[in-house]
């Protein structure tokens, strides 16, 4: 069993709430679902429902018109997505009967709060295998101390920056953006051909986004499914997220790790989470990145909706949730998905156990023994003590309300994210103002912050590899990838790394192992000491000609620097270079 208790205040030990306590997201709303008996082969409409094999529906043709309820396919017109089941991949493994059928679930309108007592009266209908209630799913995003009641900023204070100072630049609060192991080497990432994610889009479901956000101009393409939540909790959220992927690249604010990246949002709201993954899926293309920025209460406290998040785990543990993601992960859509902020092992019996209402099918997707859902799970880890004046707990240790088990992939930074949008519910701790558009937080945080991190370096990945004409990864590869390279994660007091979330990802090292490349050697020519190099994030470097290219030795040792000089300068240099691509990794000075 997990210890759910959160104990003391030392570094990385407070919960999911400010400082540990509670909070909570408006509109977040319970959905209940069916799921029809094949046979059945039922078709829903705006005129009621009728079975394309002639079945005699009349019970639940009956019981819907009294109860004034209707079915709505979640995945769309029952035919076409029978024919739209995808064949995975090449390269992936996985076949179309892996897929649970799609056109067998049906969420139904019209139950308001009476979710809990339908549930049991529809599953016993002749044509319905069973029913559920899904509690409502909130974003898994952990809010700093000090914070307000919910709501008190009025949509007015939503307006275009004019007159204002100009934004500053934060990007050197950005430390998830540097070398490894402190960040993922976004900065030796841009450097590459497509190394700033080009080519790739990346898609964020979740509630609501602020896009007329100054950082995001660039390459945010919108809002492509559903309709966004009116809440500037959602709001603050979502643009958090977005800024930390696909945040411009100039000389204010801050730049996302993959910032040629086309960025879009999908809103659950009004068609549920499964049918807004499923929509964004399709819209996407095989290595294309999905992004589920939610998660919901579990079986832990009987599904009861927590101010603190205790027991809040990823959407896949439900059947239609599950059943939207492998449809993605099979069509070759990367879906990276935050594990939670429950504080819960996800290897517990607890999540073994099928609930009644399930259908028979379903098997426990957090046992890798079961079938996978293809996603990549990502948990929160500390960021470097000391970032923002604050410590967390060891780097890249668990941060104790993050979700952890044999499932979870990776981590991501889970506190001290320096992005767009605002403080969790009001304006930015980092840039407030009446201006919507040019707020800027300090502290995003949570399996909400992780994830994008983690999305970043993939969308990174992506790039480098469709600049260098190879196929980009497949959802089966990209978990490899992030399982076996990376920064490892590290122990805490009373959080030791067995406790899995995984590595921090390594864009550098990834590249390594995607791209293996042979080492070459020969003698420089000649050298250029740039100790203010251009642009900006690029760190000091000395650069050497050697076999017809510049070839890079990052924060180059003082004595290196001499001893290169004092050979040039000497007229007979003799300076032997062993290099990788354009990067010595190797280095004599013999005279």
């Amino acid at each position: 069993m997990t210890d759910q208790k959160l104990p003391g205040r030392s570094p990385g030990t407070t919960g999911p709430g400010p400082d540990g306590a509670g909070f909570t997201y408006q509109g977040a709303e319970p959905e209940l679902i069916v799921v029809a008996r094949a046979e059945a082969r039922l078709r829903a409409g705006t005129d009621g429902v009728r079975s394309a094999s002639g079945t005699d529906i009349s019970a639940l043709s009956m019981f819907l018109s009294d109860e004034q309820l209707a079915l709505e396919p979640v995945f769309g017109n029952e035919e076409r997505t029978r024919s739209a089941q995808p064949a995975p991949p090449v390269g992936q493994a996985g076949d179309r009967g892996s897929i649970p059928d799609l056109s067998l679930f049906y969420r139904v309108r019209g139950a308001g709060d009476r979710t809990q007592e339908l549930t049991a009266r529809l599953a016993a209908l002749p044509e319905i295998e069973t029913a559920y209630v899904k509690p409502g799913a909130v974003p898994a995003r952990s809010a700093p101390e000090g914070s307000p009641p919910l709501g008190t900023l009025p949509d007015e204070a939503k307006r275009l920056k004019e007159g204002a100072p100009a934004t500053p630049d934060y990007t050197g609060r950005q430390g998830y953006l540097g070398p490894a192991p402190e960040g993922v080497d976004a900065h030796w990432s841009w450097q590459r051909p497509g190394g700033s994610g080009q080519g790739v889009t990346v898609v964020d479901v979740e509630g609501a986004w602020q896009l007329g956000h100054e950082d995001l101009a660039g390459r945010l393409a919108g809002v492509v499914v559903g309709n966004p939540v009116q809440d500037i909790a959602w709001r603050n959220h979502g643009t958090a997220v977005l800024g930390v992927i696909g945040g411009d690249r100039d000389e204010k604010g801050i730049t996302g790790i993959s910032p040629e990246a086309v960025t879009a949002a999908a809103s659950f709201q009004g068609i549920g989470s499964a049918a807004a993954i499923h929509a964004a899926a399709d819209r996407l293309s095989p290595g294309d990145i999905l992004l589920v920025e939610l998660h919901r209460p579990g079986p832990r406290f009987d599904f009861a909706d927590r101010d603190d998040q205790c027991g809040y785990i990823a959407l896949e543990w439900w059947p239609d949730d599950f059943a939207a993601i492998r449809w993605a992960t099979q069509k070759g859509v990367l879906v990276v998905e935050a594990a939670g902020n429950g504080a819960e092992s996800l290897d517990d019996a607890v999540y073994e156990r099928r609930p009644d209402e399930f259908p028979e099918w379903w098997r426990n997707p957090f046992n890798p023994s079961n079938r996978s859902s293809g996603a990549i799970l990502v948990g929160a880890g500390a960021p470097p003590p000391g970032t923002h004046g604050r410590d967390h707990g060891p780097d890249r240790s668990r941060l104790a309300f993050s979700n952890y088990g044999a499932r979870i992939d990776a981590q991501g930074w889970g506190r001290e994210v320096t992005t767009t949008g605002g403080f969790w519910d009001r304006a930015g701790d980092l840039q407030g103002g009446a201006e919507e558009i040019a707020w800027y937080t300090d502290t995003f945080s949570g399996t909400s912050s992780a994830s994008p991190v983690v999305v970043g370096a993939l969308a990174c990945l992506q790039g480098i590899l469709q600049a260098a004409q190879l196929a980009m990864m497949t959802p089966e590869r990209a978990r490899d990838v992030l399982r076996t390279t990376g920064s490892p994660q590290q122990d805490a007091p009373g959080r030791h790394a067995s406790q899995r979330i995984g590595s921090r990802p390594d864009i550098k090292a990834a590249v390594t192992r995607l791209i293996p490349s042979s080492v070459g050697s020969g003698r420089a020519e000649r050298y250029w000491d740039e100790l203010m190099p251009y642009p900006r994030e690029l760190p000091p470097r000395l650069r050497l000609f050697v076999a017809g290219a510049w070839r890079n030795l990052n924060h180059p040792a003082p004595e290196i620097r001499q001893a290169v000089h004092a050979a040039f300068v000497g007229g007979r240099p003799d300076v032997r270079v062993w290099y990788s691509d354009d990067e010595v990794v190797g280095l004599v000075v013999a005279g």
